[in-house]
C-alpha cells in the first residue's frame, strides 16, 4: 500500500476526498463516479484511476448497485495525518504545563477526550480550509 502522504499529495484526489466528505455531510449515502466527473471536471477514466488508489490505501469505500458503484469516505486512515501534523500546531512544553495541573483521567476517559481532541482539531482545520477558499 501506498504511504498515505504520497497518496493525498496527489491534488485530484483531494478534490476526490473534499467532494466525498462535503456529499456525505449532506446525507448521500454514497457518489458515483459520474457524479465525481460531472462534480469535478475530469475524465471518467482519470477519476477511476484515483478512485483506485484512494480504494488501495482504505480511503474510500465503495458500494454495488447493479453496474453501479458508489464511493463513500473512509476517513480512519487520515488518523495517521493527523497524528503527524497535530505538534506543528500546538506547543508541546505548553501541553505539558498543563496536563501537568490535571489530575489523571482514568483510561477511558482518556480515550474518549483523545477522540474529542482529534475530531475538534480536524473541524478546526476543515473550518479554516473553507474560510480560506471563501476568501474570509
Amino acid at each position: 500500500m501506498a504511504d498515505i502522504f504520497d497518496v493525498i499529495a496527489d491534488g485530484t484526489r483531494r478534490d476526490i476526498l473534499r467532494l466525498l466528505l462535503r456529499r456525505s455531510s449532506e446525507g448521500h449515502d454514497g457518489t458515483s463516479v459520474s457524479e465525481i466527473v460531472a462534480e469535478l471536471g475530469v475524465s471518467q477514466p482519470t477519476v477511476s484511476k484515483h478512485l483506485k488508489v484512494l480504494r488501495e490505501a482504505g480511503l474510500v469505500s465503495v458500494r454495488e448497485e447493479g453496474q453501479h458503484r458508489y464511493y463513500s469516505l473512509s476517513p480512519e486512515p487520515l488518523e495517521a495525518v493527523d497524528d503527524w501534523l497535530v505538534p506543528f500546531f500546538v506547543d508541546e512544553a505548553e501541553l505539558a504545563e498543563e496536563a501537568a495541573a490535571y489530575v489523571a483521567l482514568p483510561e477511558p476517559a482518556a480515550r474518549v477526550a483523545e477522540s474529542v481532541g482529534r475530531a475538534a482539531a480536524s473541524a478546526k482545520n476543515v473550518v479554516q480550509s473553507a474560510l480560506r477558499r471563501l476568501g474570509a
